[in-house]
């Protein structure tokens, strides 16, 4: 088995930019094939820059993928409420 082949098969080879790109990623995510992506560039120098520049803003503006998050933490990402300390005086006084 060729290890490269094997790494094709588990990753997207960011090969035909833009566009292609946009629309195969958003088909795999509406039909529930995917919730998420390992984007894996065919060359090191500047692959994640021919991404993010051409496949991104796509994505972007169908709002499937965010441009900020909401917190700091992924806590804050998902809305959770910050559970209380276990060690606070409140948590010690009701116990």
């Amino acid at each position: 088995m060729d290890p490269g082949n094997s790494q094709r098969q588990r990753h997207i080879l960011p090969d035909g930019f833009g566009r292609q790109k946009a629309d195969e990623i958003q088909t795999w995510f509406e039909q529930g094939a995917a919730d998420g992506f390992n984007i894996m560039p065919p060359w090191l120098t500047g692959g994640f820059d021919v991404f993010a520049a051409e496949v991104l803003p796509i994505l972007r503006k169908r709002g499937l993928f965010r441009s900020e998050y909401s917190g700091t933490t992924l806590r804050d990402h998902f809305g959770l409420p910050r559970p209380e300390s276990l060690y606070s005086e409140a948590t010690r006084a009701s116990a």
